[in-house]
């Protein structure tokens, strides 16, 4: 696994920045970017003082915001160099966590959650975008003779634990 410091963490790299809130951010910081984030390294992360989360150049960083946060509000982050990840390899680092309850699908580092698959970015990615179109469409569910809720559960948990493309697996219920 490749480690992350200041001189590397800002290319290509998935990353899930904490918001922080009690954190006063120095004048002098140690870098400031074209599009006025601004950056603090300290020994065991940095803090990134910023109004733009999500995709960031060519990386992609969440926030992890408390209740009140709005999009395009200025917020600064912290993330320790340890939970960034790399997105342009081949490496299988991460997997997809399902809320079937709240119809939710995200991607998660590999080190947090070992229990599920493995999957590149890409990968992980692609199979995002076809998890929120079974929870947006129940018309594939009509096919099959189980209940909808039922069939998708079966289908996307299967989907998320193999290699198998998604016409596989419904092949296989029906």
């Amino acid at each position: 696994m490749k480690t992350y410091n200041q001189t590397n963490f800002f290319k290509h790299t998935f990353c899930e920045f904490q918001q922080v809130d009690n954190f006063e951010f120095p004048e002098n910081t140690n870098y400031k970017s074209k599009s006025e984030s601004s950056y603090f390294y300290a020994d065991e992360g940095v803090y990134r003082k910023s109004n733009h989360w999500g995709r960031v150049a060519n990386c992609r960083w969440k926030l992890i915001s408390n209740k009140n946060y709005k999009n395009q509000q200025i917020v600064i982050g912290f993330a320790k160099w340890a939970n960034f990840y790399p997105i342009n390899s081949s490496e299988k680092n991460f997997s997809i966590e399902v809320n079937f309850e709240e119809k939710t699908v995200k991607i998660q580092p590999e080190k947090e959650i070992s229990i599920n698959f493995a999957f590149t970015f890409t990968e992980a990615q692609n199979k995002i975008k076809q998890i929120t179109h079974l929870f947006k469409d129940d018309k594939w569910t009509k096919h099959f003779e189980l209940e909808i809720e039922e069939i998708r559960f079966k289908v996307i948990s299967e989907f998320i634990n193999s290699e198998k493309t998604l016409q596989e697996i419904k092949r296989s219920f029906k």
